[in-house]
């Protein structure tokens, strides 16, 4: 099992194959300092897509001397990158995907392509995961970047792409806290009706392969202190693997806090597809796009 985003490192030096990564509209400095660094770290292969002249140049200014082995597509049409960069994934010539100086949305038109896409599971997701100083295990956060505001069925998906990927990193059967301002179910707070609800389909064995508990205040799920003195009692109030959060406000500005403010290491991929998807903001820090690449290419080798 998985205990620390360090690990990672580990995992990756013992792989039996270097995982060919591809980078979709590659000249971007920022998207490209993290895949050189991989790249010179030994744990993966790029594939550059996208004009191969203003990466070369790029690459000159920046001193990245990336070898005779390393693979530049030229194309110039930001469609005719992501097509590429997608089919290489589709068709089974390349590992996972990265994205570069393009839109998110038009990298994920790409993605969920009928012909040509990577669309696996009946929704897209976004998963962090975190090493926080404060807590006893990697913790788990999703989706604070693709669902704008889910519904029960879309928090449904969610969660099953979730526990699939916590189960590929040992985490037999993740404790989930269906999160929510208060801990007490209240008709006018939808997402304490999602969250109750989601309790107990997972009772139920309608959700499998995890334990939900729900609705949980923040401080419930992660303080074993907190939940006791509220009279929380069950497997999952203070000792969560995963938070499942009510919605992408919620979302952003707790992995923004755990960041900023808590001084967490963080690596996050997108789920839902055939392949690991990393998909950084230019605010994250050099670390973070490390520990996502890392992170994408490890889950192929679990």
């Amino acid at each position: 099992m998985l205990k620390s985003i360090s690990e990672l490192t580990e995992i990756l030096n013992n792989q039996t194959t270097k995982r060919r990564l591809v980078l979709c509209a590659a000249a971007d400095d920022h998207a490209l300092e993290a895949v050189y660094k991989s790249y010179k770290e030994n744990i993966i292969e790029p594939v550059l897509v996208g004009n191969k002249h203003d990466i070369k140049n790029m690459c000159d200014e920046l001193g990245y001397a990336f070898g005779d082995d390393v693979e530049i597509i030229h194309e110039i049409e930001y469609k005719d990158m992501v097509k590429t960069a997608v089919s290489l994934i589709h068709d089974g010539k390349a590992d996972f995907l990265m994205k570069g100086h393009i839109s998110t949305a038009e990298l994920m038109r790409g993605v969920l392509n009928k012909d040509w896409g990577l669309k696996k599971s009946r929704c897209i997701s976004h998963i962090a995961l975190f090493d926080l100083p404060a807590y006893h295990k990697p913790l788990a956060l999703t989706d604070v970047a693709m669902n704008i505001a889910p519904d029960l069925d879309t928090k449904i998906a969610i969660l099953k792409n979730a526990i699939e990927f916590l189960r590929k990193l040992g985490i037999e059967k993740p404790k989930v806290a269906a999160l929510a301002a208060v801990e007490m179910v209240n008709e006018k707070m939808p997402a304490t009706l999602d969250a109750a609800l989601l309790t107990i389909m997972a009772n139920r064995g309608q959700i499998r392969n995890c334990e939900i508990d729900g609705p949980l205040a923040f401080d419930n799920a992660i303080s074993q202190e907190s939940s006791s003195h509220k009279g929380i009692k069950g497997s999952v109030a203070g000792n969560a693997d995963l938070l499942l959060v009510p919605d992408i406000e919620a979302g952003n500005v707790l992995y923004k806090a755990f960041v900023f403010f808590a001084s967490a290491k963080v690596a996050s991929i997108i789920l839902g597809a055939k392949a690991p998807i990393v998909l950084t903001s230019r605010a994250d820090s050099m670390e973070t796009k490390l520990n996502s690449i890392r992170l994408a290419a490890a889950s192929i080798e679990f």
